[in-house]
Formats: C-alpha cells, sequence, structure tokens
C-alpha cells in the first residue's frame, strides 16, 4: 500500500528534475515545479488506484507518471520570440 504512494512521489520529482534540466528557462521556479511533479504524480496514483483497484502497482505508478508529466506541461510558458521588423518600426 505504501509503495504507489512513495513510487508516484518519486516519479514525479524525477520527472520535475528531468523538466528542470532540460526547460529550466521556460519553467517558473525550481520549488514550484518540484512541488508540482510531485503532487500530480501522488494525485495520478490515486486516480489509478481508484480506477484500477488494488493490486495493479505498475499500471498505477504508469498512470501517475502520466497525469505527473501533463500536471508539469502546464506550467511550460511559451518561448520568447524577438520582435518582427514591422512590430519594431
Amino acid at each position: 500500500m505504501i509503495l504507489e504512494p512513495l513510487g508516484s512521489v518519486l516519479l514525479g520529482l524525477a520527472l520535475a528534475w528531468v523538466a528542470l534540466r532540460s526547460l529550466a528557462h521556460r519553467l517558473p521556479s525550481r520549488r514550484a515545479v518540484l512541488t508540482t511533479g510531485a503532487l500530480g504524480a501522488l494525485f495520478g496514483a490515486l486516480l489509478m488506484h481508484s480506477v484500477l483497484g488494488p493490486g495493479h502497482v505498475v499500471a498505477t505508478l504508469i498512470g501517475a507518471a502520466l497525469i505527473g508529466a501533463v500536471t508539469l506541461s502546464l506550467l511550460v510558458r511559451p518561448r520568447s520570440r524577438p520582435l518582427s521588423r514591422s512590430a519594431a518600426a
């Protein structure tokens, strides 16, 4: 029983760390990203556990990782693009 929440939080933290390493310039503060990753994956584990029931640890962790990744994707800011010549003039 403790494996699912603990594993999902660790997966969420790992996903957040990867996101910070690859998209640091497009994400908010480090604390917000790590918290969102952990809580998103924990929510995903709760949701998957309630849908699948007990005894599906691997499927629950996969679902937790997917929902955690979707939650982290909501934090990504759009790229800042330079002004075009017509807009600058």
